[in-house]
């Protein structure tokens, strides 16, 4: 069956290669996908929530974030999955999809921040590793720090972009972008980075001590081949965290 013409196609490289993005020891990864909230470029609002207790227990804080969906990225998007399971994957979901991106997600960055780059292979394509080493060893102690996303403070998830592209060679790809905003408590510049500071809370009767943390972004990238015999396997192949990756 013939594929219908879709934006957004583009010539890739035939030496492209797509590796493993999970082997089963660490983490059942990505098989299908589905969209927490369906935006590119949501914005996002913090809402603070601090329940007193009564038995002189530390305080215990809740963060929802809110994310403003696009309505043409959405039924953009919308087409594009429709168009993975008519032409490439009938058990595609974004659901399952996003579930994925975001244990690797979180099992990516703390390699990252901990510059465990042999174990990046596999899971990231092999000529953006080299380019996150030397970024990353150029970042300073409570930089690298920031790259960890723990699962717990991820606060939102999002597709940003979704695209379908052949090579020279008539290989099929299926790229998403995905969007992950998440907390941490690293000790960052007020002017450097993007995002701000989200709050700072008395964890205590007594108010003595608190707790800062900044809502920071990130992008990731993930690929995969559909051409007839490849193994079904996802590789990251962009990696932006705030201004510390660009």
């Amino acid at each position: 069956m013939a594929l219908p013409v879709i934006r957004g196609c583009c010539r890739l490289s035939a030496s492209l290669r797509l590796n493993r993005l999970f082997t089963t020891e660490r983490l059942h990864l990505i098989q299908g996908h589905k969209l927490q909230c369906p935006t590119s470029a949501a914005r996002v609002s913090v809402t603070l929530v601090r329940p007193y207790s009564s038995d002189r227990q530390p305080q215990r804080r809740k963060v929802f974030v809110v994310g403003i969906p696009n309505p043409f990225i959405w039924f953009r998007t919308k087409i594009y999955y429709f168009l993975i399971r008519a032409y490439f994957d009938k058990d595609f979901t974004i659901e399952e999809f996003t579930e994925g991106a975001k244990q690797a997600f979180t099992h990516v960055s703390r390699l990252l921040s901990q510059c465990q780059f042999q174990a990046l292979e596999g899971l990231v394509a092999s000529d953006l590793i080299g380019k996150l080493e030397e970024k990353c060893n150029l970042l300073p102690l409570n930089y690298r720090r920031a790259l960890l996303a723990e699962p717990d403070e991820i606060m939102l998830t999002t597709a940003g972009d979704v695209g379908i592209y052949y090579d020279d060679n008539g290989r099929k790809f299926v790229s998403i972008l995905m969007r992950f905003w998440y907390l941490t408590s690293a000790r960052l510049p007020d002017d450097s980075l993007e995002g701000a500071r989200v709050y700072e809370v008395a964890l205590g009767e007594g108010g003595g001590d608190t707790e800062s943390k900044r809502l920071l972004t990130a992008n990731y990238e993930f690929q995969r081949e559909f051409t007839k015999g490849v193994n079904p396997d996802w590789t990251i192949t962009r990696i932006e965290h705030s201004k510390l990756l660009d």
